[in-house]
């Protein structure tokens, strides 16, 4: 079996209580279906031959009634349990994908766009939940045909050889459309998500193709697609039309020829009426299986789906161990890591140290600090936190001790207040957002104070209580909101991957003081463009094309002319304001603390790694990842 086809397995197993119906009713019709074509001619029988004025009649006319109500019911229940057995498949299915998708992190977007997962996720993961209606009703179908071919063999044998022979027809109809309907639809899902796919991306820059006006060629580069989509669904439909005829012309010639044996028969006095009006009801009923099309086709379509659902479930997410972080002042280190973009990374980043990031444009600073917070596994090396690989840490104590801030964060939560508390365990003691107890105020407060966010919450209507859609945000606003997350929950490491970026000069400035004072005790990570930022950090590392090209004091490295273009690069781009500035000029590297003097100055055990605070790492070419 496919591992698409288990999931299809899979899927309608999670039908909960609502899928036994949907049994009990598909099983319990096709019987009164099957028990039908017999009272009918019982009672043709009985009208016929039958006594005037006697019982049998009544009574199996009203075993007719029975038949038909009950045959009424289970259509009408049917319909019920497998709309409700198709939820809760879906729900599961879907519970599951996201958890996966989720579990897996980032890169997954690497691999899949997000418009085509949110197409998996969604449409896909739709129609494998039909999956247990078109399973059972479809499979149900065999009742009334293996009853018909009973039944008719108890009639006459012969009329049965002519039904079999039909079935085979109509069993090799139904396979080929199967085949040929998966494959179709799965070019038909796909073209789906290459639409989605655009659209996402169109939407994400709607602000721009409205300010260049290029609506119309985006529009047609979204809609790219559509004629291919427009071509399979033409194929779809021209499969189920063949495959309708090819089986629907197989019920009318067995009917026929079915009548004219049971009529010879009959002439010769071996059939009744009523059992050769019987043999004809057993015949349409047994050649129903021809009405399975629709089903067939339904799930092919979950086929489809399914490979494409089982892309996402196959994924390997993020496993955790179950260690805890030992006491530590949360030094860093990274051994010999190769990461995508990242090679052969030797750095050892002391506990309490700012420690800023630059580098050109892809030069792997990003990749450096999801390394860094394993929100990225590298393939090669090890990442430690106070002597503990990241991989061995319990998923709570990683995320107690790592706290990340991005460039453009995404709030989620219902109020300002659960935003900034997001991934928070149990309430802090104390007061409240807005003073009440039992909350995470005091800790949220205090992080939104350190990221200068908690004046302009507290203007808001509900001040941090106010939900996310009643509180417009600038792109400062948004980031200092995201930096207060980070300070809430990174109790080690904070990691800020150009989180400043949005922010005023004078706002910028009152965080790198928050970061310098309040939290001083934490080992903070800076992704930045920005001079200003790199000059206020205790170190610098200095990537380039995924290596560690050098790493020390800002003033140090300042005396390299590529140093200094690196800065001059982002700001001719527009994403470093006043990089182009000498040392000097009026933002200079600022002296390390006396404090910290002794731990940049210690030398390293024979066989580490350099550490940022080694001497000879002072300069711009003394170091490079994996030497000395």
């Amino acid at each position: 079996m496919r591992a698409a086809d288990r999931l299809v397995v899979d899927t309608v197993r999670r039908g909960g209580p609502w899928l036994a119906v949907l049994v009990a009713t598909s099983v319990l019709g096709a019987f009164a279906q099957l028990a039908l074509p017999l009272v009918l001619g019982r009672t043709v029988d009985e009208l016929v031959t039958g006594a005037p004025g006697g019982t049998g009649a009544a009574t199996w006319l009203g075993a007719c009634a029975a038949a038909v109500t009950l045959t009424v019911l289970c259509d009408a229940l049917g319909v019920w349990a497998s709309g409700s057995s198709g939820a809760r498949s879906s729900a599961w299915l879907r519970n599951r994908v996201v958890r996966n998708v989720l579990g897996v992190g980032p890169t997954i977007t690497h691999r899949f766009p997000e418009g085509d997962l949110v197409t998996r996720m969604g449409l896909n993961t739709e129609e494998i939940g039909r999956a247990p209606e078109s399973i059972v009703t479809g499979a149900a179908l065999v009742i009334p045909t293996a009853g018909g071919i009973v039944a008719l063999t108890l009639i006459d044998p012969l009329l049965t050889v002519t039904l079999v022979a039909g079935l085979v027809l109509i069993a090799l109809v139904l396979r080929a459309f199967l085949t040929v309907s998966t494959s179709i639809a799965g070019d038909y899902q796909a073209a789906q998500s290459d639409i989605a796919a655009r659209l996402v991306d169109a939407l994400a820059g709607a602000r721009t193709i409205a300010a260049a006006g290029t609506a119309d060629q985006e529009r047609a580069r979204v809609l790219t697609a559509l004629p291919r989509l427009r071509g399979h669904a033409m194929d779809m439909w021209r499969a189920n039309a063949r495959a309708g005829v090819q089986a629907g012309a197989v019920v009318p010639l067995l009917e026929v020829a079915v009548l004219g044996v049971g009529g010879l028969r009959l002439a010769a006095g071996d059939l009744t009426a009523g059992e050769l009006y019987a043999a004809a009801r057993y015949v349409v009923l047994g050649a129903g299986l021809g009405s399975a099309l629709g089903y067939i086709g339904s799930l092919a379509r979950a086929r489809a789906a399914a490979a494409r659902v089982q892309e996402l479930v196959s994924e390997s997410p993020r496993v955790y161990g179950g260690r805890s972080l030992p006491a530590g002042p949360g030094t860093l280190e990274l051994r010999g890591v190769d990461a995508g973009g990242l090679h052969d990374v030797d750095l050892v980043i002391p506990g309490g140290q700012a420690v800023a990031v630059v580098g050109r444009s892809g030069a792997g600073k990003s990749l450096l600090a999801a390394v860094a917070g394993r929100l990225v596994d590298p393939r090669h090396g090890t990442v430690l936190l106070d002597g503990v690989p990241l991989p061995d840490l319990s998923r709570e104590a990683l995320r107690r001790a790592v706290g990340y801030a991005f460039e453009r964060p995404a709030l989620l939560g219902e109020t300002v207040g659960a935003a900034v508390a997001l991934g928070l365990d149990a309430p802090t003691p104390g007061a409240g957002c807005d003073g009440r107890p039992g909350e995470k105020g005091e800790v949220v407060r205090a992080a939104a104070r350190a990221a200068r966010a908690d004046i302009f919450v507290r203007r808001l209507p509900g001040g941090y209580d106010t939900p996310l859609e009643d509180a417009p945000m600038s792109g400062g606003e948004r980031q200092r909101l995201g930096l207060a997350r980070a300070f809430a929950q990174g109790v080690r490491l904070l990691i800020l991957d150009d989180a400043t970026s949005s922010l005023d000069t004078v706002t910028e400035r009152q965080v790198a003081r928050a970061l310098s004072r309040e939290l001083r005790d934490r080992t903070r990570l800076i992704v930045t463009h920005r001079v200003a930022t790199a000059a206020a950090a205790d170190r610098v590392i200095w990537l380039d094309e995924g290596r560690v090209r050098a790493c020390g004091g800002h003033r140090a490295l300042w005396a390299d002319p590529a140093y200094r273009a690196v800065f001059q690069a982002d700001a001719s781009s527009g994403s470093g304001a006043g990089a182009s500035s000498p040392a000097g000029a009026p933002f200079q590297a600022r002296v390390p603390s006396p404090a910290n003097a002794s731990s940049l100055a210690a030398p390293p055990s024979p066989g580490d790694p350099p550490s940022l605070g080694d001497p000879s790492s002072r300069t711009g070419t003394s170091f490079q990842a994996g030497t000395s």
